[in-house]
C-alpha cells in the first residue's frame, strides 16, 4: 500500500479546457504524480477513450494501479517520459495522441515523505531520486563530485548566485564528515549563504538544483518536447506546466520554435524558405488565481503554456 500523502492537482480546471478532451480520444500523462490530473481526464473519456500514463516513481505507479488499474482505458508504464516515442510506437498510436500533460517538477508525496530527501521541512536521508532504484543520490554525488562542479551544478540548475561560495562550505564539511541527510545540508547552505530572500529558505535554491541534476530533469524535457509533434494527432493539443523559470523558459523557446522556426541570419543561403510550423501556441501563459493559491501554496509558481498541432 502506497503512504497516503494529500496531493492538490494544480490548474486542473485550466489542464483539462486547454487539452479539449474528446470523449473518444487518446491522451498521456508522462507524470502521473497520485493521479489528480489523470482521475479527472479519465472522468472526461467516454469508453473508448485511452489514458496512458507514466511515472519514474514507483511508488507513484503502484498508486496509479491500486486507483485505475481495473479500468480497461487506463495503463500506467515506469520510468522518464523520455520513453514517449517508443510507448506510442508500440501500441501504433504515432500521430493519434489528442493530447499530452507534463506536469514538471516534483510531487507533493515525494516532498512530503521525508524518507525521499527532497525537502529541508522534516529531516530524512538526502537521497532526491524520482526512482531510488536507479542512479545515485544526492549525498553520493555530493560524496565525490569537486568544488567546480558542485558549483556549476548549483549555479546552472538553481540560478544560485552564492554557489561557489556554498560548493567551498560543502567539501569543507565533507571533509569532516559526510553530508547525508537533508538537515545537514540545509544548515551548511544556510551557513554559507550572507544574504537572506525573504519568505525564502536560504537552501531551497540548492535542493532544487541538485534535484534537477540528479533526476536529469532539464535533459528529460529537452528529449520528450523534440517527441511531441510526431506523436500528436493533428489538432492535438500539449499541455506543460512548470514550477521555475529553468523548465518554463525551455518549453516557452520550444513552442516559439516549432510555431516560427529558428531564426537565421538574413545572407543565410536559406533564410528566404517559408517555416513551416507543426504546432502553434494556444493562448498565453496561465497561472493559479488567488483561490487556487489560498487553496494550495504550491500552485504559486505554477505556470502552464499551451500548444497545438497544426499539420
Amino acid at each position: 500500500m502506497v503512504r497516503d500523502y494529500t496531493h492538490q492537482p494544480v490548474l486542473l480546471d485550466e489542464v483539462l479546457e486547454g487539452l479539449d478532451i474528446r470523449m473518444d480520444g487518446v491522451y498521456v500523462d508522462g507524470t502521473f504524480g497520485r493521479g489528480g490530473h489523470a482521475g479527472a481526464i479519465l472522468g472526461r473519456l467516454g469508453p473508448e477513450g485511452r489514458l496512458l500514463a507514466m511515472d519514474k516513481d514507483p511508488e507513484a505507479v503502484q498508486s496509479a494501479e491500486e486507483q485505475y488499474g481495473s479500468d480497461p482505458r487506463f495503463e500506467i508504464e515506469q520510468g522518464a517520459f523520455t520513453m514517449l516515442s517508443h510507448l506510442v510506437a508500440q501500441r501504433q498510436l504515432q500521430g493519434r495522441i489528442n493530447g499530452m500533460l507534463l506536469d514538471l517538477g516534483v510531487s507533493s508525496p515525494q516532498l512530503d515523505d521525508p524518507s525521499r530527501g527532497f525537502s529541508f521541512s522534516d529531516d530524512g536521508p538526502l537521497d532526491m531520486r524520482m526512482d531510488p532504484g536507479t542512479g545515485i543520490s544526492a549525498a553520493q554525488w555530493l560524496a565525490q563530485a569537486s568544488e567546480s562542479s558542485i558549483s556549476d551544478v548549483l549555479k546552472t540548475y538553481g540560478e544560485e548566485r552564492f554557489a561557489r561560495r556554498i560548493a567551498r562550505a560543502l567539501v569543507a564539511a565533507r571533509n569532516t564528515a559526510p553530508i547525508e541527510t537533508t538537515r545537514q545540508l540545509a544548515e551548511l547552505v544556510a551557513a554559507a549563504v550572507p544574504v537572506r530572500e525573504k519568505n525564502k529558505h536560504p537552501a531551497t535554491r540548492s535542493f532544487q538544483a541538485l534535484r534537477i541534476y540528479i533526476n536529469h530533469e532539464l535533459d528529460d524535457l529537452k528529449s520528450v518536447l523534440a517527441q511531441v509533434p510526431d506523436i500528436l494527432a493533428v489538432h492535438g493539443r500539449l499541455a506543460v506546466i512548470s514550477f521555475h523559470s529553468l523548465e518554463d523558459r525551455m518549453v516557452k523557446r520550444y513552442i516559439r520554435r516549432e510555431y516560427q522556426g529558428e531564426p537565421l541570419p538574413p545572407d543565410f543561403p536559406l533564410a528566404g524558405l517559408a517555416h513551416q510550423p507543426r504546432l502553434r501556441p494556444v493562448g498565453k501563459a496561465i497561472r493559479a488565481g488567488a483561490a487556487e493559491v489560498a487553496r494550495n501554496p504550491r500552485a504559486r509558481s505554477a505556470v502552464l503554456r499551451l500548444a497545438e498541432r497544426l499539420q
